[in-house]
């Protein structure tokens, strides 16, 4: 083989990496890591918080004073009319409006009792008999527990609204209440 009088150049050779350039990298990469993590995550799409079953409007409420004459407030309801409905009432409900609540109708008058697993909300839990007066007002009722809500006496039906509703507008046991239901659609 013949080989002509040229050598191969070299390269000097770099010095390696001090210890303190090594360290100082190592620092750049674990600090542009989260900003690059950060960076992705504020551009990916996100769902919303999931904020549980929604209100469906099937009807309007009004509370009456003794006499049944004065109208002291008014709501929307939904109403809870089958076994299923009223098992899941107000289950997975993250919020509710103010003038918003659910009215449960009952197969028979009898002494009642609610509890409120998987309830996120306090709710005043109200029980009404068959002439629609309001006979037992459980106030601020502690959400997530099995503790049992009471009647005082047999109920036809019972209304839940958000925990202090009955205090703000002034909603005593004694008052009545008169409900529509909305007509369908169509």
């Amino acid at each position: 083989m013949a080989t002509s009088g040229k050598t191969a150049a070299r390269r000097p050779s770099t010095p390696p990496p001090s210890a303190k350039r090594r360290r100082m990298t190592l620092i750049l990469m674990l600090l542009l890591i989260p900003a690059l993590i950060g960076l992705i995550y504020s551009v990916l799409p996100h769902a919303k918080k999931n904020m549980g079953p929604k209100f469906q409007k099937e009807g309007t409420l009004q509370f009456l004073d003794e006499t049944s004459s004065n109208v002291l407030a008014s709501i929307d309801i939904e109403i809870a009319e089958t076994d299923d409905d009223r098992t899941r009432g107000m289950m997975w409900r993250r919020s509710m409006e103010e003038e918003q609540g659910m009215l449960f109708l009952m197969e028979r008058q009898e002494m009642q009792a609610f509890w409120m697993l998987n309830t996120y909300i306090p709710l005043d839990i109200i029980f009404i008999d068959e002439n629609f007066r309001i006979v037992t007002i459980r106030k601020n009722a502690v959400p997530q527990t099995l503790d049992q809500v009471p009647s005082s006496q047999p109920a036809l039906y019972v209304l839940e609204v958000n925990g202090g509703y009955c205090d703000r507008h002034e909603i005593k046991e004694g008052h009545f209440i008169k409900y529509q239901r909305t007509p369908p659609a169509g």
